[in-house]
């Protein structure tokens, strides 16, 4: 039996750990626009970036590894977002923007590590058909 033939052993911790952090994400995002500290009183239609997030949720919740992949470049966005605005407001805002950091690297870092098997596997497969 070689490398390529072995079945991956997928983390189950480490696909909770990406789901529980883009949810987080999704609620903070949408809780964050409309009550907590929205960019205009009343709420702001930055709210809407919390249904961006929701987008790839059914298919990281199905363990969809080509969701997972795009997802996984996508959150970048959102750490971007969180680096900007943790970096020029102020109060509650530059609070909650470290929270939208520390959750999107942990969604990517998360995914990226329960991604790494399939990947390898994938190459060795490649590998041994040519």
């Amino acid at each position: 039996m070689t490398l390529a033939d072995q079945p991956v052993v997928e983390s189950r911790a480490l696909h909770l750990l990406s789901v529980s952090s883009l949810i987080a994400l999704i609620v903070l995002c949408a809780a964050w626009e409309l009550w907590l500290a929205p960019v205009r009183p009343g709420g702001s239609w930055l709210a809407l970036k919390a249904l961006l997030l929701a987008w790839p949720l059914p298919g990281v919740l199905r363990k969809n590894r080509y969701t997972m992949q795009w997802a996984s470049m996508f959150i970048l966005l959102f750490f971007t977002e969180g680096i900007v605005r943790a970096t020029s407001d102020a109060g509650l805002s530059r609070s909650l923007a470290w929270v939208e950091v520390v959750l999107s690297v942990t969604f990517f870092f998360a995914t990226i590590f329960y991604l790494r098997p399939f990947k390898r596997a994938a190459k060795a497969h490649a590998k041994q058909s040519t």
